[in-house]
């Protein structure tokens, strides 16, 4: 069972749909439908403002079951329990901006609220609002605490809203609603035969025994994607670089210093390699001599260094890779799709992962991030902030169905390489 068999998926499977009052509550009729089409078993609760967009009986006939709306008026006792306890999943689409409010804070005044402070499954949660809302910052620190406990919140859409306004706040769209259920329900193991070897850390180049130049780089983004990759079947190498994380479990770590090293370690297990992801924040440049005892400091006297590049350990990869699928990361402050675009046509790449590292709630060290995938072909995905476990299994995701669409070679450079790593 993989993530492209939507059918067998969720076949069985118990949904608890969310309606809020917003102007886009017809769409979860047509989600309603599609789920079902699936052989979902779904239920429906509305909000008593949903109740004014779309009438409880078009769902009650969809869905087979009586929907459910009024926390003190329900025929089965406890009825606000059970059913979050026995879904699979609770998927709120559309969710409004009050709706984001009160689950973020915990407040349980209507039936919805209450299941959702009860559901001990995953959530996912599709906004939509009018023009200005979703920056709004409190409803931007809304979602990132909901984020932070793990709910998968989408980003809406940009388009026209019912104000008539051309802004962000639509209702994303039902494929990529569907395609969030499934990656929350379905068995992964869409890479089950795959080597994957992962580049993790920042390099350290040696200025003397106790000194040395790096980045901030914190591994985090290359220990998630060995950790996912591993998760969803693949067998796993990590050439990690120093860092306080621990290791993953199942995976093989190779720990390394210097950029020479990580070159070597990365070179040495190319040919096992199905997917190279090249994760690594390697430093640009280090000292062309490393002292052999500490320098000493004298107030009278400055160091200087004379720098000589590090090895580019991604265009070595590339000039050397026969099978293999090549993955790097690269972060930018500025002109984000217009560096990317440059590194994708200089290094000759298939496809490059981008990330604006002064993005708030992202950058160095963050738990979260957010990624634009740039592919050779002129595919572009654009991933909204979320905890980098999840960003992890997003980026395969895309690494598999480029590779199941018959890419040669796919490199994936964006968060990490050469010095620009998390």
């Amino acid at each position: 069972m993989t993530l492209a068999d939507p059918v067998n998926c969720l076949q069985g499977k118990h949904i608890l749909l969310g309606v809020t009052g917003s102007i886009a509550a017809y769409k979860a009729v047509s989600l309603l439908r599609a789920l079902k089409a699936r052989g979902a078993f779904v239920s429906v609760v509305m909000t008593a403002h949903a109740t004014e967009f779309v009438t409880p009986l078009t769902f009650e006939v969809l869905s087979g079951e009586r929907v459910l709306t009024d926390l003190f008026h329900m025929h089965e006792e406890m009825k606000h329990l059970h059913a979050p306890e026995n879904a699979d999943v609770m998927v709120i689409a559309p969710a409004t901006a009050n709706f984001l409010a009160k689950a973020a804070l915990g407040l349980a005044d209507d039936l919805l609220s209450t299941m959702l402070l009860a559901a001990r499954c995953p959530i996912i949660v599709a906004p939509a609002m009018d023009g200005g809302m979703w920056t709004h910052p409190t409803v931007v620190e809304h979602v990132n605490r909901l984020r932070a406990r793990g709910v998968v919140v989408l980003d809406p859409e940009e388009g026209p809203l019912a104000s008539g306004r051309i802004a962000q706040g639509r209702l994303v769209c039902e494929e990529k609603l569907l395609d969030a259920v499934q990656s929350a329900l379905c068995v992964h193991s869409d890479w089950e035969g795959e080597h994957v070897l992962v580049s993790a850390g920042p390099t350290q180049e040696a200025i003397d025994p106790v000194r040395f130049i790096s980045n901030r780089s914190s591994g985090k983004m290359g220990y998630a994607l060995a950790e996912a990759a591993r998760a969803r079947g693949a067998s796993v190498v990590l050439v990690t670089g120093p860092t306080a994380l621990a290791r993953p479990s199942g995976v093989e770590v190779v720990s390394v210093t210097s950029a020479q090293e990580m070159a070597d370690a990365m070179c040495q297990r190319l040919e096992w390699a199905t997917v190279v992801i090249m994760a690594a924040a390697v430093a640009d440049f280090c000292p062309k001599e490393s002292a052999s005892q500490k320098l000493k400091k004298s107030d009278r006297s400055s160091l200087v260094l004379e720098l000589v590049p590090t090895p580019d350990i991604l265009t070595i990869l590339s000039a050397q890779k026969t099978k293999q699928i090549l993955v790097g990361f690269a972060a930018e402050t500025e002109h984000l799709l217009e560096h990317a675009s440059r590194k994708l046509a200089d290094k000759g790449l298939d496809a490059i992962v981008a990330n604006d590292v002064t993005q708030q709630g992202g950058g160095f060290g963050s738990d979260q991030n957010a990624a634009v995938v740039l592919t050779r072909d002129g595919r572009r995905r654009e991933i909204g902030l979320m905890p980098k476990r999840r960003l992890a299994d997003e980026i395969l995701t895309e690494i598999k169905r480029l590779k199941d669409g018959g890419c040669a070679s796919t490199v994936i450079a964006g968060e990490e390489d050469r010095g620009n790593a998390q």
